[in-house]
């Protein structure tokens, strides 16, 4: 019986992370790519984040004997990679402390519940979708570059969807890595073993940095992360004290921020995967999944040299396509959610086009700007409601 609960918290917390790991290790890549990083430097912060996460998920698991699994920000990534014209590396990382120091004061200050009831839950859904839609496109986009590796990825997308939803991204990844191999379009891979440090990154704060990067990353990592991963904790039965839980990974994400650790924020879908009954039947056992991802996580950032090294030997087309494919399902219920309610759907719908457009004005980026937009929006419609 024992032996059993080891095995199926172990297995839980291993899929967990795995899951994780494939749908969004394209966007951390490519997101250290885009702010003028390299391989080495990916895997650095791939290595930050696995000991961050990992940490994080054993403590907070242990101490509250809670399957509490911390994870990064997907579309906290996506939404970097978009954001990352015109901003250096220095800015970026002051927006992650500055979207942390965020969080944190939410937690120690009991400011969360407060906060969400003054940002509609609409318009910040719909600034998220506005920030992936275009990773959904790019998808189609890389057809023109690569039809046949895009198409059979796209197909075996579906079909696991369908026939095995937890693992779609494990099958896409595989299928794109076979496909890619078979048609030479993988480079040669020397990549092996190696320890990789952790990476100093002096901040440099701007007006750029906290409205182009701090601000966005914290509303989307509280409306798309945070609040996904609460619900999926009290639709599982646990009462977690969130104020402290927020206090600890915002705190965390301080201190990682400088090294790599852009966002820590509670996991949502794999969480789920953490607090069924196949886990344990006694839901207080349940924790040490979480506990046992946590693990995984941290053997995730050691070997991040070797992993960002086969990585980094994909073709391009290979990760915008995995990259985009993963999010399909973030932007389906962004869209939903976003439009879920009448009054707020002119507006929302406003929030969407100008956080997908290219504005940019005053050194601040079209998602700042969409949020500001549909906050307006919302303000003359009460001003001249008939």
């Amino acid at each position: 019986m024992l032996v059993n609960r080891v095995l199926n918290a172990t297995l839980a917390g291993f899929v967990a992370v795995l899951i994780g790991f494939t749908s969004s290790i394209a966007l951390i890549y490519q997101m250290v790519i885009n702010f003028g990083g390299d391989a080495n430097l990916a895997a650095s912060w791939l290595f930050t984040l696995g000991l961050s996460l990992g940490i994080s998920s054993i403590a907070l698991s242990y101490f509250y004997r809670i399957p509490i699994l911390v994870a990064w920000s997907t579309p906290g990534a996506a939404l970097l990679i978009g954001n990352a014209q015109g901003l250096t590396i220095n800015e970026a990382v002051a927006g992650f402390i500055f979207s942390a120091v965020l969080i944190f004061l939410c937690g120690v200050t009991g400011w969360f519940e407060k906060l969400m009831n003054k940002i509609p839950f609409q318009l910040a859904t719909a600034m998220l979708a506005g920030v992936l839609v275009n990773f959904g496109i790019g998808v189609f986009d890389q057809m023109n570059t690569q039809p046949f590796l895009i198409m059979v990825m796209f197909i075996v997308y579906l079909v696991s969807k369908r026939v095995f939803p937890k693992y779609t991204m494990l099958f896409v990844l595989a299928a794109g890595v076979i496909v890619a191999d078979q048609t030479g379009l993988i480079l040669p891979n020397d990549a092996k073993f190696t320890f990789v440090g952790l990476t100093y990154i002096a901040p440099n704060f701007t007006m750029q940095s906290v409205l182009g990067v701090g601000i966005p990353l914290f509303i989307v990592t509280i409306a798309a992360q945070n609040l996904p991963g609460i619900a999926v904790l009290k639709a599982h039965g646990y009462k977690a004290p969130i104020s402290k839980i927020l206090s600890f990974t915002g705190l965390a994400n301080v201190v990682a921020a400088p090294f790599g650790g852009y966002s820590l924020n509670l996991a949502a879908i794999t969480a789920a995967l953490c607090m069924s009954e196949d886990v344990d039947a006694d839901p207080n056992k349940r924790y040490w999944s979480a506990v046992a991802g946590g693990i995984f996580y941290i053997l995730m950032g050691i070997f991040s040299g070797y992993l960002i090294g086969v990585f980094s030997t994909f073709p391009a087309a290979l990760i915008f396509a995995l990259a985009g494919l993963a999010l399909f399902g973030t932007i389906t219920n962004s869209i939903k959610q976003s439009l879920s309610d009448e009054h707020y759907l002119e507006a929302s719908m406003i929030t969407f086009l100008v956080t997908a457009s290219d504005l940019s004005m005053l050194g601040i980026s079209s998602v700042m700007w969409g949020l500001i937009a549909g906050i307006f929006t919302l303000f003359i419609m009460n001003v001249f409601r008939r």
